[in-house]
Order: structure tokens, then sequence, then C-alpha cells
């Protein structure tokens, strides 16, 4: 049993021993730089970091990214059924036309109540 762990427990000890000797290099052939409140400040294209960082996004924008996501999932999803689409029909199963339906038809269905509540203007 111990022998079949062998082989994980030479990459771990070889992992770890790797990540210690590149840390302790980096320490020992760095320059040791002393630290000051001049060097500890961000640096913002020469301008003094004054203020936020970033705006506020309005709740909408995230709202309208997740549900590009969502859509996009969904397009990924139909993807492999189209690739198989003709041997599907070849084979004359008509589940596969039918379960597709099914799937466009809750997709369609989430579309239009997001259009309905107004998940898309933008204002």
């Amino acid at each position: 049993m111990n022998e079949q762990f062998l082989p994980v427990f030479i990459q771990i000890v070889c992992a770890v021993g790797f990540a210690a000797v590149a840390l302790g290099l980096s320490v020992a052939l760095g320059k040791s730089a002393r630290r000051n409140a001049m060097k500890d400040t961000a640096y913002e294209c020469g301008m003094l970091p004054i203020g936020d960082g970033a705006p506020r996004f309005s709740v909408k924008f995230y709202l309208v990214a997740m549900l590009f996501v969502i859509f996009d999932i969904e397009v990924v999803f139909m993807y492999p059924w189209a690739v198989q689409f003709r041997d599907l029909v070849h084979h004359g199963d008509p589940t596969a036309l039918v379960s597709i339906a099914g799937f466009a038809g809750i997709l369609a269905f989430a579309y239009v109540y997001a259009l309905k509540k107004g998940a898309l203007t933008w204002k």
C-alpha cells in the first residue's frame, strides 16, 4: 500500500523543497529595501491617490452581466446537442427534438420574463 503512494510523496517533497529553496534564495540574494512612507504609497500614474479608487457601478450593470452569463451558459448547453443533431435525427429519436424544444422554451420564457421586468433596459 505504501509503495503506491511513494511517487505522490516524492512529488510533494520536491514541490515543497522547490518552494523553500526559491523563497530562501530570493531572501538571501535580493536587495534589502528600506521601507518608508513614500515607498508604501500607491502609485497612480504620477498622481496622488486621493479619494475612491473606482467609481460605483449601478446594480443594473451587475444584473445585466448576470443575465448575460446565464444566457451564454444556456447557449453552451445547446452546442453539444447541435453537434449531434444529425446523428440523433438519423436514428429516429424524437426525444432529442422534444427535449431541446422544451429547453429552448424555458429559455425563451426566461428571456421574455427579463424583458417584461425591464432587466435589459438601460436607464
